[in-house]
């Protein structure tokens, strides 16, 4: 397992959670890593991304919600998720991006739930 997601669980609409994604093998995190998320009955989502160097990118609907981050010498990327919403509500996902997500490296998903 190259990717390996964690830190998924039920929280009520207005907490926080923190997932965590522990690459290995040939996977350096300093790699262009982003977190998708996935929810019932629809397509997969760009949540946070690094762009280039240590450049973010967000989905507009989590601006200024979640964070995205990355601890090099633990080879491990982070999504900080607060005041968290309903809608928020998908499996997570996270990847090593390539040019096209067809081509992405995924990590297996973690679910995330809120309650309202």
């Amino acid at each position: 397992v190259q990717l390996q997601a964690s830190g998924g669980g039920l929280v009520q609409a207005g907490e926080s959670l923190r997932l965590s994604c522990a690459a290995s093998g040939s996977v350096d995190v300093r790699d262009r890593m982003g977190w998708y998320r996935q929810a019932p009955g629809k397509q997969r989502e760009l949540v946070a991304s690094f762009t280039s160097g240590d450049s973010t990118n967000y989905a507009g609907s989590v601006q200024g919600r979640f964070t995205i981050s990355r601890d090099k010498a633990k080879n491990t990327v982070y999504l900080q998720m607060n005041n968290l919403k309903p809608e928020d509500t998908a499996v997570y996902y996270c990847a090593r991006m390539a040019l096209s997500p067809k081509y992405n490296l995924w990590g297996q998903g973690t679910q995330v739930t809120v309650s309202s």
